[in-house]
């Protein structure tokens, strides 16, 4: 069979998981790989699976989110056109009041 190199930069922390992970699973990790990319042409689709859990930074963030929904300091835009002239008069109006 002909084979192909690719090279690719990686953490290598990264690199030492999967390839742990690889052979615990009994392949290498260039099978893996190889394996994957074969899955990606054949369903002409990327898929990741987010099992891990969120950091408490991120369910923080959420929490505060949730928060400014509730409090009504949320402001939704139905085009994106309507969100930069929003922040256009933001802009204009700070500038005025740097002025006086």
């Amino acid at each position: 069979m002909n084979t192909a190199v690719i090279n690719i930069k990686i953490n290598p922390q990264v690199k030492k998981d999967a390839q742990k992970l690889a052979e615990d699973l009994g392949f290498s990790l260039s099978s893996l790989i190889n394996g994957y990319l074969k899955q990606i042409i054949r369903t002409k689709s990327v898929n990741f699976n987010l099992t891990e859990e969120p950091s408490e930074y991120m369910i923080k963030a959420l929490k505060e989110s949730r928060a400014d929904i509730k409090a009504g300091r949320v402001i939704s835009f139905k085009k994106p056109n309507d969100a930069l002239d929003y922040l256009d008069k933001l802009i204009a109006d700070e500038k005025k009041s740097r002025q006086t």
